[in-house]
């Protein structure tokens, strides 16, 4: 499953930098990540960097993209080819 900034993200700026997929870019008010480019750092890291470092706990599931660990390994291979 992609993951999804909510509206309490406080635009600290510290979750661009930790993303290995450049995933995440400025929306109109806040982060957002790009869901196509988005593996829950399936490929790089154990947990997701963005949830790591986020002081506000405002990253969560995206469930409108819900995707499996081999789907999001298929996801990180296809982009590292």
């Amino acid at each position: 499953m992609a993951l999804l900034i909510s509206e309490e993200c406080i635009n600290c700026d510290l979750c661009p930098a930790e993303c290995p997929n450049e995933a995440i870019s400025m929306g109109d008010e806040i982060y957002q990540i790009d869901t196509a480019r988005c593996t829950e750092c399936v490929g790089h890291y154990d947990e997701p960097r963005c949830v790591d470092v986020c002081p506000v706990e405002c990253i969560e599931q995206d469930p409108a993209n819900k995707e499996t660990l081999d789907q999001l390994a298929e996801k990180y291979a296809a982009m590292y080819a």
